[in-house]
């Protein structure tokens, strides 16, 4: 699965330089990367205020699966769910959160995302082929089924995953072709005489 993790950006110049005309320090020094200390009198009231960006950490209780497929893939059912389940070629509409193994570290989370099942990694296409629509599932994603070797982002190399997905709809290959062809065939509106 690619990541929508969005890439970190560098300011315009334009926006760069209006900064630097409210606080010089402040601003170019933010950009550079350096840490900007508040004055004494910021500092007490400061204490309150949760630093951007968020970066939350998921606790080491929710980091494990119970149950393993064949492949390797780990997986924990936390909502069951009854129903069909979506094929390699469907399109799922989920709500999802992935973070790192390792230190709970989230890096990617989105909600009422559309996306094809076999367009995603491996781990996460396997595991979404397990939920009907309501479910909720833990996975753990080893690496060969998920980025393997190499660092996508902020995926370090051969990191060990976890998602949890909530699969809140899929449709098939067929229905979505079907829809495709009735968008195509519907008339178009009559247009009104020019005056």
């Amino acid at each position: 699965m690619k990541s929508t993790a969005p890439a970190l950006r560098r300011l315009p110049l334009a926006i760069l330089m209006s900064l630097a005309m409210i606080a010089p320090s402040t601003a170019l020094q933010a950009q550079a990367g350096k840490t900007v200390k508040a004055p004494a009198s910021r500092a007490a009231s400061d204490a309150t205020i949760i630093p951007l960006p968020l970066t939350p950490i998921v606790p080491a209780s929710q980091r494990s699966c119970d149950m393993q497929t064949p492949s390797g893939l780990g997986y924990t059912i936390l909502r069951a769910a009854n129903g069909p389940k979506p094929a390699a070629d469907a399109t799922v509409l989920v709500n999802y959160i992935g973070y790192l193994k390792a230190t709970g570290a989230v890096f990617d989370q989105a909600m009422q995302t559309p996306m094809p099942v076999g367009g995603v990694i491996p781990g996460f296409s396997e595991g979404l082929q397990l939920l009907a629509r309501g479910g909720v599932i833990r996975l753990c994603v080893p690496p060969a089924l998920g980025y393997g070797a190499q660092a996508s982002g902020p995926i370090p190399a051969s990191a060990d995953l976890v998602f949890q997905i909530e699969l809140l709809d899929f449709k098939t290959a067929a229905e979505i072709d079907a829809l495709r062809k009735a968008g195509n065939a519907a008339p178009t509106p009559p247009t009104s005489p020019q005056p």
